[in-house]
């Protein structure tokens, strides 16, 4: 039967639905969603980034409607739409039944970066991806949240290797009219405008909200015409600029936010600051409280109620500190509406208050001012508490007030797309127990179930997922990824000499034993680690028999010229060396290119100097791949390793001397490589499959999976200080 055409008025429906989607990020851990925008335009799908708004831009309206009069592509656009909007509307959520009254009083959660999709590159690192996952997972839980950081039109740079592979950066700009972005309007539907005195002037800011599933994240942005050059350019790059600039961008976000919030009437019960960056909003809540006629000890306590604090870092150049004169310098004007001296703000953020030669700590500050504290794993808990002992002085290190959520990631977010339908069709089909579990348990909620025990407990059920699947999973995943870096060094080797070119079809061998390493360049991550033992690495890789290969990506901070080094050592040692072949360097490493690695590769490689390394949440991202971790005993593998479920790097301890710590991690890493990694995964039935090794897979999935998700950190911050006071 002929279908009707549809309706003007259908159309503009479905016109005016889909591009309100293509600005909302709920597409971006939604398959049919992203389904949906690959098959409007695939090329542009795969060329903008995977951005919904630029592919929206891309086709012309026009197109789109002709597109959707095809009953089967209106069809999948009304069913994305309605899972779209049931999703924004579903009242029967985590939060409405145990934290209804953060629905009135949010959280505001305060981040100097947001990391949420390759589409919108306006976060540096881990911090920023774990805030990201923080907002995707309060989204899902239906928590009363909103989110306040800042809109950098550079992001965070873009990089490429030179001729001497020596990093070198470049920045692109973010359009934010192409990007998941809307302007926040005031009244009168102008573009809302706040202000904050920086230095000697009053900055202005506009407003951008960029729509997280059910919550919405407010980012602040100085680039507007009636500002000076300098405090137009404050908003240009993460963590762009010197120590001047920082200062600047901290009290934009902190004291900014703040009035942001005001302006928007909302009235937040909790302000959680994602890192030390934010604490200059306790600064304004003081000053609010002061103007109300509260005397300077009663808003000091009534401010500390208000505020939370989450250090991320054990790293002591991870915590920002400015001089005395720096500070007077930023806040002069600022310190006119607060009625308070600045020797007693500057004694605000000094562990001896006295030490008038003492920086500013801003992570002093956020201690001072908050009524909890947490590190992000059960070790950097402890570490943290020896840290800052010295600000409780009165009581025994175990008992300083610094407790302990670890870290999670937003685990449908970062499933990648194969993967999700892998599980979703095992489910939904896996036989009448897995669809009435679906059906019963979860209410056919895919991201319910996804997050659960009960599902990811039944992968040690051989009748659930047999181990050939699971195998055929794995060569899926492991050929996506080396067809996706063959492609993308390809790309790369039209910046290099001609005799630096590889055979790229022949690059990588799909049945190797895959290794990847991919996070930040700090040095104390010592990603050249396995290769002080080149000899005997060579051997592995030349072994025709069990060969071993690596994928190595990353980027160093641009003023780190040591974690450069250690990328120039790396790529020089992929080009010319005797690992030419088997081992590679991804340039420009972002979230896609992790989605990439951690579902790819067989190992997650993750050898950091314990114990500086907080959390750690890429290892996270792999199990649910079938990527098993090998790692040190520092951060959140402490905690998740069993024995079972992966590979540990030497014992739950560390030398104190550096130098000896890397000498023994060296050999640990070794040993275990060649002794139970390689000889385990290569161990195969008369059927060609490693039945350890998958079993192994199979306990990563029931025990890690479930327990290292943002799901579970935003349900333990809101009734462990969330809901608490």
């Amino acid at each position: 039967m002929m279908k009707k055409p549809l309706a003007v008025a259908e159309l503009n429906e479905l016109v005016a639905g889909l591009q309100k989607l293509s600005r909302n990020l709920w597409w971006s851990w939604d398959q049919e969603a992203q389904d949906f925008f690959y098959e409007l335009s695939p090329r542009g799908w795969q060329n903008l980034f995977h951005n919904a708004v630029a592919v929206l831009r891309e086709v012309s309206e026009y197109e789109l409607r002709v597109r959707l009069q095809d009953a089967d592509f209106e069809s999948h656009a009304r069913g994305v739409l309605n899972n779209f909007n049931a999703y924004l509307n579903e009242p029967n959520t985590w939060g409405h039944h145990h934290a209804p009254q953060l629905h009135k009083n949010p959280v505001a959660y305060f981040s100097a970066e947001f990391g949420f999709h390759e589409s919108l590159p306006i976060s540096a690192g881990g911090l920023g991806i774990l805030a990201g996952d923080h907002a995707k997972s309060a989204s899902d839980l239906g928590l009363g949240f909103v989110g306040i950081g800042l809109f950098y039109r550079e992001g965070y740079f873009q990089q490429a290797i030179d001729n001497n592979n020596w990093q070198t950066e470049y920045y692109n700009a973010v359009d934010p009219h192409n990007v998941p972005l809307e302007p926040v309007l005031d009244a009168d539907g102008e573009r809302l405008v706040g202000n904050v005195e920086i230095g000697m002037s009053v900055v202005d800011y506009q407003v951008w909200r960029v729509n997280v599933g059910r919550i919405p994240i407010f980012l602040l942005d100085t680039n507007l015409p009636q500002n000076e050059q300098h405090f137009r350019d404050l908003t240009t790059r993460v963590y762009g600029g010197d120590s001047t600039t920082r200062i600047m961008q901290e009290t934009l976000l902190g004291i900014g936010g703040i009035r942001l919030l005001r302006a928007l009437g909302i009235e937040p019960s909790t302000f959680h600051m994602n890192e030390g960056h934010a604490a200059f909003l306790t600064l304004e809540l003081v000053r609010e409280k002061l103007a109300a006629g509260k005397k300077i000890a009663e808003a000091y306590a009534a401010t500390k109620q208000e505020c939370l604090f989450t250090t991320h870092t054990p790293v002591e150049a991870g915590h920002d500190r400015f001089s005395p004169e720096l500070m007077n310098y930023a806040l002069q004007r600022y310190l006119g509406t607060l009625p308070v001296p600045l020797t007693e703000i500057l004694a605000l953020g000094r562990v001896n208050p006295q030490d008038a030669l003492e920086p500013f700590c801003m992570t002093v500050l956020a201690l001072k001012l908050s009524r909890a504290a947490n590190g992000v794993s059960q070790l950097h808990g402890e570490v943290s508490r020896h840290m800052w002992h010295a600000l409780y002085p009165s009581v025994p290190v175990e008992e300083v007030p610094i407790g302990h959520i670890t870290n999670g990631i937003h685990l449908l977010g970062w499933m990648k797309g194969p993967v999700r339908k892998f599980w979703r069709k095992k489910l939904t089909n896996g036989g009448n127990g897995e669809t009435a579990l679906f059906r019963d348990k979860f209410g056919g909620n895919w991201a319910h179930a996804l997050n659960s025990t009960e599902f990811w407990q039944k992968m040690t059920d051989p009748a659930f997922v047999s181990d050939e699947e699971i195998w055929a999973l794995r060569y899926m995943l492991r050929r996506e990824l080396l067809e996706f870096a063959r492609r993308r060094l390809l790309y790369q080797s039209q910046r290099v000499t001609p005799g630096d070119y590889i055979r790229f079809d022949h690059l990588l061998n799909p049945d190797a034993l895959t290794i990847g390493f991919a996070r930040r360049f700090a040095t104390y991550k010592r990603a050249p680690l396995i290769f002080q033992q080149f000899d005997s690495i060579v051997k592995l890789v030349k072994d025709k028999q069990r060969p071993v290969q690596f994928l190595y990506a990353g980027k160093a901070h641009p003023r780190d010229d040591d974690g450069k080094r250690f990328i120039q050592q790396i790529i020089h040692l992929s080009k010319h060396s005797d690992l030419t072949g088997n081992l590679v360097f991804l340039e420009n490493y972002d979230v896609h290119v992790a989605r990439q690695m951690v579902s790819g590769c067989d190992i997650w490689l993750n050898n950091p100097r314990r114990p500086l390394e907080a959390s750690g949440t890429s290892g996270m991202k792999a199990s649910c791949h079938g990527c098993m971790g090998f790692s040190i005993m520092d951060g959140w593998w402490r905690e998740g390793y069993d024995g079972t479920n992966g590979f540990a790097i030497g014992p739950d301890s560390h030398p104190d001397s550096v130098e000896e710590q890397d000498r023994v991690d060296s050999a640990n890493l070794y040993q275990t490589l060649t002794e139970q990694v390689v000889p385990m995964f290569y161990n195969r039935d008369a059927q060609g499959i490693p039945r350890e090794w998958i079993k192994r897979i199979r306990n990563a999935m029931a025990t890690l999976v479930p327990q290292f998700t943002t799901d579970r950190m935003v349900k333990e911050y809101a009734q462990k200080y969330y809901l608490t006071k």
